[in-house]
């Protein structure tokens, strides 16, 4: 992430909107706004295959007694809109899985949603990449992720609908036609 363009730009968008980028409040704001892009946006620098390596610390399913479905509900993300660069929040994420003899550390489910999070993003293709790195972490076809959040270019600007929420879910595998399954990341 190159910091130096980004508080170049950033202090021309302050000029740009009518601010003087050299007042009191403003003076350390571009440096601000890179060093949170660069927190904020840290998966951009992984690919998915990259998050499942990072976080694919996976234990014996015998040893660990899951032989059904793994399932963990209300991890909580967010993530920055790529058609407004607005917040995605309120967001949570219910992944489930199907052991095929190894089982993902439980914290690792966690750090990969908020990693594939960190990203300029849409909803639908963050369920993807989260179903995609479980998937290869975990070894297994069989992955549901469903995530419902709020939207801040519906609820800050356009239409203002504050109370909206979307939600949406991914299954691969045996979810997409097993409705027990699919009632697991309800």
């Amino acid at each position: 992430m190159d910091l130096e363009k980004i508080q170049y730009h950033i202090r021309g968008l302050l000029e740009a909107i009518g601010e003087d980028p050299d007042r009191e409040g403003l003076v350390e704001t571009p440096a601000r706004v890179a060093g949170m892009l660069q927190e904020v946006l840290e998966g951009t620098a992984y690919s998915n295959h990259d998050i499942a390596q990072m976080f694919g610390k996976t234990f014996s399913a015998e040893s660990s007694g899951a032989d059904e479905a793994v399932v963990m509900k209300d991890i909580t993300v967010f993530s920055y809109c790529e058609h407004h660069l607005a917040l995605m929040y309120d967001m949570t994420v219910n992944v489930a899985y199907i052991p095929r003899g190894r089982v993902l550390g439980l914290s690792k489910i966690a750090r990969i949603c908020d990693m594939a999070a960190k990203r300029l993003q849409l909803q639908e293709r963050l369920g993807r990449d989260i179903a995609e790195i479980i998937s290869e972490a975990a070894g297994t076809p069989d992955v549901g992720v469903r995530i419902l959040g709020s939207h801040s270019c519906m609820t800050a600007r356009g239409i203002k609908n504050a109370s909206a929420r979307t939600e949406t879910r991914t299954y691969t595998g045996q979810f997409k036609t097993r409705k027990d399954l699919q009632e697991l990341l309800v």
